[in-house]
């Protein structure tokens, strides 16, 4: 997991802890600008099973980068983000240990 991806996780907890306690404020705030109605519209029109099921299984089909393809272009460094070469024990730019 790179040092990106975790930032990001922390930067969405956040949010998330935000919004959870301001649930009843930004509830309120959607009622009025009309962003409820708009999507009760839209589920009614265009979300029908047919559409779900195909969302759920073009989730299923999407796969992450093979371990194996692109192996030969080398590693990252876990603290400093950095590629490293494939057989690199230590990272050259900040000198930590892979």
């Amino acid at each position: 997991m790179t040092l990106g991806i975790r930032k990001l996780i922390v930067i969405g907890l956040i949010l998330l802890i935000v919004c959870v306690a301001n649930i009843m404020v930004i509830a309120a705030w959607l009622q009025g600008t009309g962003v409820i109605k708009l999507a009760h519209e839209a589920r009614q029109e265009f979300l029908t099973g047919t559409a779900i099921t195909i969302i759920v299984a073009l989730l299923i089909l999407l796969v992450g980068r093979s371990n194996g393809a692109g192996q030969w272009i080398g590693r990252r460094c876990r603290v400093c983000d950095r590629r490293m070469g494939h057989n690199d024990e230590y990272c050259s730019s900040c000198g930590s240990k892979a």
